[in-house]
């Protein structure tokens, strides 16, 4: 259940896009109790939201359960090292979610409110925005 890169796109090299406005969708609790929301914008990599989820779901001891409400589907390139401008676009690197605030990342259920709080700052430690905890 780990996030992961898509199984398939149709062009790999994507523009850089847009990370401006607020989340509209995918910004209340719809699953869980508990959520961890942002309250920044960013590009969350595949490997923070895997360190997320690996950190939610050790403090939590497999009591409950975890829902991961965002997804890399957006690749991003990077040129090597000591190469120079030009010659096309670089090759994919990683991929990224785009994330705008009051978007919902984690959801958590089944499980008290405090052992909730503490996996989900724990979480949030693993992240480069600020966040915040909020109930259904």
């Amino acid at each position: 259940m780990a996030a992961t890169i898509p199984a398939r796109v149709k062009y790999r090299k994507m523009h850089r896009g847009s990370r401006a406005g607020v989340a509209w969708r995918a910004c209340d609790v719809s699953f869980g109790e508990y959520g961890l929301q942002a309250l920044d914008r960013a590009w969350i990599t595949t490997s923070q939201i895997e360190a997320c989820r690996q950190t939610i779901t050790r403090k939590m001891k497999r009591r409950g359960k975890v829902w991961i409400r965002i997804f890399p589907q957006k690749s991003y390139t990077k040129k090597p090292l000591e190469v120079r401008m030009g010659k096309g676009k670089a090759n994919v690197e990683g991929w990224v979610a785009v994330v705008r605030p009051a978007t919902m990342l984690f959801e958590v259920g089944g499980v008290s409110e405090s052992l909730a709080k503490e996996a989900l700052a724990l979480a949030a430690a693993k992240l480069p925005i600020p966040t915040r905890m909020v109930k259904r």
